[in-house]
């Protein structure tokens, strides 16, 4: 059983930061695939960025490169994601993912392969 806690949520104005964490749970972290993932209201969950078990390859939605960095700290059992000028549109739900049932796996972009989710934090961005 993993259990994930995000943190690091908050209202924020457009072009703004924000860093999320979430802490993990689970006696093998560093041995999976963690990905964060967004949810606006009345719009479906959708990819934001993964990271591979052992943090040397990353994969980003198109629209977050160059302004989100996702990053781990196996030491800590902790996955983070700094988001630098954000967007009134980015305004969402965001969602940690581990995939556990596998090791080693490389960054994983699909929301169906993850196993395990935290229960959300709420990303406000204002105009």
């Amino acid at each position: 059983q993993v259990q994930l806690v995000e943190s690091g949520g908050g209202l924020v104005q457009t072009g703004g930061s924000l860093r999320l964490s979430c802490a993990a749970s689970g006696r093998t972290f560093s041995s999976y695939a963690m990905g964060w993932f967004r949810q606006a209201p009345g719009k479906e969950r959708e990819f934001v960025a993964a990271i591979s078990w052992n943090g040397g390859s990353t994969s980003y939605a198109d629209s977050v490169k160059g302004r989100f960095t996702i990053s781990r700290d196996n030491a800590k059992n902790t996955v983070y994601l700094q988001m630098n000028s954000l967007k009134p549109e980015e305004t969402a739900v965001y969602y940690c993912a581990a995939e556990s049932a596998s090791y080693y796996r490389q960054p994983i972009r699909t929301a169906g392969e993850y196993n395990y989710w935290g229960q959300g934090t709420q990303v406000t961005v204002s105009t």
